[in-house]
């Protein structure tokens, strides 16, 4: 029997399913939607909105095959509500004519969704005037990868498809380099070392994610910086992207993230989460440049105004 869940993040609803056989995309999803028309499953797939094995495929006659992990945002035959520019006073530290890096404040969301309210980056990249890509379906124009809604730091958008795909692709291969730097409570066994534990949907809260034997293959590189009075100052480099991970890898083994009002103890979630994507290195997906971006955290960082580049980025 097929298995479907149903799974809602902070920002987003999704439901996913395992495919049992081989099967045309848009055949296996008009099956899942009824009610929906088939010209309107394949503008969704074609938008960026579906997922297979966790990467966007964006054709309607791509073949699935038995055991394929297939996600989509639900699909409806009613057009969603319009995004609308906001104006925002946005931290942009790096743009061309392809992309844009934002450096994104605390507290504000990446995208819009069903589940939420208030303007969101997006929002406020449609309010400067320039084209989004568009791969990333109608609630996400642009964004090519995520930061949750407390932590600061580092995002890249892109103006255009062909930037998108280019990025998706480097993302893929993992050869997006992404460090964040965080302040966690507790001691490490080792300054420098590697947590590798798959994480999943955590079964008894489908807002959390948690270490499962049967999750997808999350690896965080850590490598400790100084102690401070509040607490151990880590750099952190992903070699995956999965959602949370720093900080379900952290709380799992005991160090956890200070003021993460999801996974710390309660006695540590009060003030700002001490967590910040500092440091971003990547090809540019038309020029093949290659591009590295720093930025310190915000002044709601214990000891941000110590925290450099050479410490961020100086360890493999």
């Amino acid at each position: 029997m097929m298995r479907a869940n149903v799974q809602r993040d902070w920002y987003d609803v999704w439901v996913e399913w395992i495919a049992e056989s081989k099967e045309r995309l848009d055949k296996f999803l008009c099956r899942q939607f009824p009610e929906v028309s088939r010209a309107k499953v394949a503008g969704h797939i074609q938008s960026g909105g579906v997922t297979v094995d966790g990467v966007v495929e964006a054709k309607a006659g791509f073949q699935i095959r038995e055991g394929s992990v297939i996600v989509s945002e639900p699909i409806s035959e009613t057009a969603p509500h319009p995004i609308e520019p906001v104006e925002m006073d946005l931290d942009v530290v790096w743009e061309d004519s392809d992309l844009l890096v934002v450096n994104k404040p605390r507290g504000l969301a990446v995208h819009p969704a069903n589940s939420m309210t208030g303007a969101t980056l997006v929002n406020g990249l449609l309010a400067r005037g320039h084209g989004l890509s568009e791969l990333g379906g109608g609630f996400r124009p642009g964004i090519v990868h995520r930061l949750d809604k407390e932590t600061t730091g580092l995002i890249i958008v892109a103006k255009n498809d062909r930037a998108h795909a280019g990025l998706g692709e480097q993302i893929q291969r993992r050869a997006i380099q992404r460090r964040y730097v965080a302040v966690i409570h507790g001691d490490l066994p080792n300054p420098r070392f590697t947590i590798d534990a798959p994480l999943g949907r955590n079964p008894r809260n489908p807002l959390m994610r948690a270490v499962v034997a049967d999750g997808k293959v999350a690896r965080t590189h850590i490598q400790e910086l100084r102690r401070m009075p509040e607490g151990l100052l880590v750099s952190c480099r992903l070699e995956s992207g999965r959602t949370h991970q720093i900080r379900v890898h952290m709380a799992h083994f005991g160090w956890p993230v200070i003021g993460d009002d999801l996974y710390a103890p309660i006695k540590l979630r009060p003030g700002p989460m001490q967590l910040h994507a500092a440091s971003l290195q990547f090809s540019h997906p038309i020029k093949e440049e290659w591009i590295e971006l720093f930025v310190q955290p915000p002044t709601d960082f214990f000891g941000w105004e110590s925290v450099t580049q050479a410490e961020v980025d100086g360890w493999e």
